[in-house]
This record gives structure tokens, sequence and C-alpha cells, in this order.
């Protein structure tokens, strides 16, 4: 189904909107060519994430590191700021090419189901889909539309996409268990995802660790496109995986 250049525009202005709220920066800052040191004023601890996004980089920090990390950082390139070692793990995140969006392909060989927001709690008690479809504690997810396969009634393979800050832009991601990877599962899913989603007016963006090759290829294959890239938020209040090196940088503000 075509897709004009309104729609382009839609979701390009959403995106957008989610990373002024994500980043506490503005549109005219995304935009522009510098390096912007912003605050998120709710972080409650020590907190830093970097964005690289089209030709600027965001660098966004609790209060208390802002003063620290600017001065770290001035002068420094994109790549440098993007090796700083207060923070780590880097994800691409993808926006569909509206004008190559295919019909729904139902994957080969398999049952395909769809469902979406209150129909996915009927899939309460499945696991092993963390990246598209998981459960808290009381049985609540914040999956809110999901493409499952099953063989032989077991399910194999899920896409699912939960909603983000932003009206009408939901996450997608995708789970295929070993033993059915490799084999286009992983892409016809998301490809039947992202119809069904855009058919009911829903702008989906895709997600991949810059290490997982994998998720990668299915965001190629299913005619997805790298918008931007940012690193994990890191809380430097002894959680993250590297608390112990950070702490013996004597960064001043981080605390044990």
């Amino acid at each position: 189904m075509a897709r004009g250049k309104s729609e382009e525009y839609i979701l390009k202005r959403k995106i957008e909107e989610l990373l002024t709220k994500e980043y506490a920066c503005t549109a005219e800052e995304l935009h522009g060519t510098e390096t912007i040191f912003s605050i998120r004023t709710d972080a409650k601890q020590p907190y830093i994430q970097i964005l690289a996004y089209r030709h600027c980089v965001v660098v966004c920090t609790s209060e208390d590191l802002h003063g620290t990390i600017k001065r770290l950082l001035a002068g420094k390139s994109r790549d440098e700021i993007f090796e700083l070692p207060y923070v780590y793990g880097q994800t691409i995140h993808y926006i569909p090419d509206l004008s190559l969006a295919e019909a729904s392909l139902a994957p080969p060989d398999y049952e395909c189901e769809f469902f979406f927001e209150q129909e996915v709690l009927s899939l309460r008690g499945l696991t092993g889909f963390g990246n598209s479809l998981e459960f808290e504690a009381d049985g609540s997810t914040p999956t809110r539309a999901v493409c499952i396969a099953k063989e032989n009634g077991k399910v194999v393979g899920a896409a699912g996409a939960a909603g983000s800050s932003v009206e009408g832009l939901w996450e997608v991601g995708v789970d295929v268990l070993e033993g059915r990877r490799n084999a286009g599962l992983g892409t016809r899913l998301v490809r039947r995802l992202t119809r069904e989603l855009l058919e009911r007016n829903i702008l989906p963006y895709y997600s991949a660790s810059v290490t997982n090759l994998g998720s990668q290829m299915v965001a190629s294959r299913c005619g997805y496109i790298p918008a931007w890239v940012d690193t994990f938020g890191t809380t430097l209040d002894g959680s993250s995986v590297y608390h112990e090196i950070v702490s013996g940088m004597r960064l001043g503000v981080v605390r044990k």
C-alpha cells in the first residue's frame, strides 16, 4: 500500500517528539550540528545517556553530573564521546521506509496469530520472548500488539510492540526460539506486525543492539532504515555492571 509524504512527516515528527522527551532537548537542537549537554531533571540518581541523531550529539545527564561531564567531553568528536567509559551498550533504532511497506506475509509452515491490546493478555504465562512479549509479576504487560508463530501448537516466534511516551508511536521487538532461527521467521513476523500497526495508524520503530547482527538484518529485510543511535541509560548508583570500574575513576560526583 503506497504511503505519502504526509505520513513520513508525521513519523519524523513523532520520533523527534520522543527524542526531545527522552533527552531533554529541543527539536531545533536535534537539527543542529553541535554537541548538546542537557539535564534530565527527573533523574533521581547520577545518570547519563548519549544520543546521535542526524548531525548532532546529545549528552543527557542528571543535574549533579552535568558540569563534570560537560568539561570532560568539551571539544570531543562523536566517536570519542560514545567511547566514554561511564556508559555501556549501544542501540540502533530504525524507522520503516513507508514507501516500501509490504502486504502482510504469514510465515510459511507456521500457524500465525495476531493479538491487539486486551487480546494480548490471553498469552499470559508465555515465557522466553523477552524482546517481544513480557509479563510482569502481576500479570500485566507493556506489550500492546503481538504476532506469534506456532509449530505443532507451540509458540516458536513472536514479534511484539509496546507503547512509547509519544501517542501512536510503538517500539517493535522480535524473538525466535533457538532451532527456528536463520530461516526468515523473524523477518516475516516483523513484516506482518508492521503491516498490522500501519493499518491501525500506529507508527512503529525497531531497535537492535549494535552487536546483534541478526536483529539488524531483520530490520533491513523488513524495509526499516537506521534513524538514531544511543547508549544504554546508565544510572551511576551502584547498579551499573561497570560500577567498580566507574567508582575507581574518581569522577567526583559518583557515590558508592
